[in-house]
C-alpha cells in the first residue's frame, strides 16, 4: 500500500563514525554510574562521553541492552551485559532488557563466520520464556522509576511491512557506510558468504535504539566492543530524526588471561540456567579462574567492594586458591542464590579435599545395559563433558591426568564395566578438579 507521507530526507553524507577508540583510565567522571563503570573496568569505549557524564549526573537516564533468543539459556559470555545493567540500576537509573523476538530471525552477524541456523517463531518465543528468569536473579523489576522492565522487539519489527521499513529507515543508511563496519568487513575479507538478511540487522538494532527512545525515553545503549557500529548508527539515526541526545557504550570484549575465549570450556557453553549448568558446575567455573583474572573477574562479575578485592589480589602463591573460592561464592550466589552457592562448595570442599562423595556433584547417566556390556574409558571421559573429545581423553590418561574410583589410569582403552560401580556410583576425575559421578539407569 502507497505511503502517503513521503520518507524522511536522506543525509546526502552520513558522518564519519566516532573511532573506536579505548577510554583513558584517567579520565574523571562526575556521575556515579560512569565512575563506578570506570574503576570496574567495564568501559571500553563511549560516543560523548562527557554529554553522557552530564545526563547521568543530572538525573535518572534509561538505558538497554539487547538479548537475542538464540538458546534456551544465556551464557557467562552474556553476563559482563547483565552486570552493566544491574550497574546501572545500582546507581539510581532505569535499565531496559531487550529481548531479540524479532532480530532472533535474522541473526546477528556480528562476530560470526557463519550465518546463524534460522529459528521457528516457535523456538524464539520458547527461549524467550526460558531466558527470563535469569534477569530477576540480577535486575528489579517493576513500575518506579528506577525499576527495569523487559521488553520483546517483535513487538514493533513484526507490524513493519518490507516497503515502509525501508522507506522509513533505509534512507538514513548509506551501502558505503555499512560496508565499512568491522562485523561486515570482516565476513567479506574472509569471503565467507553475508546474507541480504544478514546484512540488515544493523538496520533493526538501530530502529529498536529509536522506538526505545520514543516509548521510555532511552539515551544509551550499551553492549560488547563488537557491537559498536551497530550502536552508533542507532545514536546517530536518534540525533538525525528526533534530534534528541543519544550515546553508547561499550565494554571490552572479554577473554582469561590465557587469551581464551570467556566461558568456553570442554564441556561446551558456560549455561546460566540450573537446567543447563549445575550450580556445582557453575561454581567449579568460576573456582578454576586462571590466577591473574581473579580480581579483574571479582570486580565484573561480583558485588565486592573494591577495597575488599584489593586484597585478594595482593595473596600470593597457594593463597591465590581461597580468593578463587571466594570469587566463586560471590559469582555463584548472584545467579543460583546463597544456599547454591554453599551446597556447591561443600560438595567441592568434601570431594576433593576429604575423599567423601556429595549428592550435590554433577552426575552423568549412562543405560545400565551399557555400562554391563562395557565402555571405553575414553568414550565415558568425554561423553560425561571431562574431556573435549575421545583424542583429548587419551592425551589426559597418557599424562597422568585421568582417575577412576580415585586410582590413576593411564590406559585409555580400558573397559569400564558395571563391575567399577563403588556405592552405585563410578567416581570419575580428570586433573585435580573435575570430577563427575557415573550412575547407571
Amino acid at each position: 500500500m502507497p505511503l502517503d507521507n513521503p520518507p524522511s530526507r536522506m543525509l546526502e553524507a552520513a558522518p564519519s563514525p566516532p573511532e573506536p577508540r579505548p577510554m583513558s583510565a584517567e579520565q574523571p567522571f562526575r556521575s556515579e554510574f560512569l565512575r563506578t563503570m570506570q574503576a570496574r573496568g567495564y568501559i571500553h569505549q563511549i560516543t560523548h562521553p562527557a554529554e553522557l557524564d552530564e545526563a547521568c549526573a543530572g538525573g535518572i537516564i534509561t538505558a538497554y541492552i539487547g538479548f537475542d533468543a538464540t538458546a534456551a539459556s544465556l551464557h557467562v559470555g552474556h553476563l559482563i551485559q547483565i552486570m552493566m545493567l544491574r550497574r546501572l540500576q545500582q546507581a539510581g537509573h532505569k535499565p531496559i532488557v531487550l529481548m531479540g523476538g524479532g532480530t532472533t530471525k535474522v541473526g546477528d552477524p556480528t562476530d560470526k563466520e557463519g550465518q546463524r541456523p534460522l529459528l521457528t517463531e516457535a523456538q524464539i518465543q520458547a527461549n524467550i520464556d526460558s531466558i527470563k528468569a535469569t534477569f530477576a536473579r540480577f535486575l528489579t523489576f517493576g513500575d518506579g522509576p528506577s525499576d527495569a522492565v523487559m521488553v520483546n522487539n517483535a513487538d514493533w519489527l513484526d507490524r513493519f511491512g518490507y516497503v515502509e521499513f525501508l522507506r522509513e529507515y533505509g534512507v538514513h543508511f548509506t551501502v558505503n557506510r555499512m560496508l565499512a563496519f568491522d562485523s561486515v568487513k570482516t565476513r567479506l575479507e574472509r569471503e565467507q558468504p553475508m546474507t541480504f538478511l544478514e546484512f540488515n540487522y544493523m538496520l533493526m538494532q538501530s530502529v529498536d535504539f529509536l522506538e526505545l527512545e520514543r516509548k521510555f525515553g532511552c539515551v544509551l545503549q550499551m553492549g560488547g566492543s563488537d557491537q559498536w557500529g551497530n550502536i552508533v548508527n542507532g545514536v546517530e539515526l536518534i540525533r538525525r530524526v528526533d534530534h534528541k541526545p543519544a550515546f553508547g557504550l561499550t565494554t571490552p570484549l572479554l577473554s582469561t588471561a590465557s587469551g581464551q575465549k570467556m566461558g568456553k570450556t570442554v564441556g561446551g557453553a558456560v549455561w546460566l540456567n540450573a537446567d543447563m549448568r549445575s550450580p556445582y558446575d557453575y561454581w567449579q567455573f568460576w573456582r578454576n579462574t586462571e590466577d591473574a583474572d581473579v580480581g579483574r573477574f571479582m570486580r565484573l562479575f561480583t558485588d565486592m567492594p573494591l577495597e575488599e578485592i584489593a586484597g585478594y589480589e595482593a595473596l600470593e602463591g597457594a593463597q591465590i586458591n581461597e580468593a578463587k573460592k571466594v570469587l566463586a561464592n560471590a559469582a555463584t550466589t548472584l545467579l543460583h542464590g546463597a544456599e547454591a552457592a554453599h551446597a556447591a562448595a561443600e560438595a567441592a570442599h568434601a570431594a576433593f579435599e576429604e575423599g567423601r562423595l556429595s549428592a550435590d556433584l554433577p552426575t552423568h547417566e549412562v543405560p545400565a545395559a551399557d555400562l554391563e556390556a562395557g565402555l571405553t574409558l575414553a568414550a565415558l571421559v568425554a561423553d560425561a563433558g571431562l574431556a573435549a573429545s575421545r583424542s583429548e581423553a587419551r592425551r589426559l590418561a597418557q599424562g597422568g591426568g585421568l582417575r577412576v574410583n580415585d586410582a590413576q589410569e593411564s590406559d585409555a582403552n580400558r573397559t569400564i564395566t558395571s563391575a567399577d560401580l563403588r556405592d552405585g556410583v563410578i567416581k570419575l576425575a580428570a586433573g585435580k578438579k573435575k570430577l563427575v559421578l557415573v550412575k547407571p539407569v
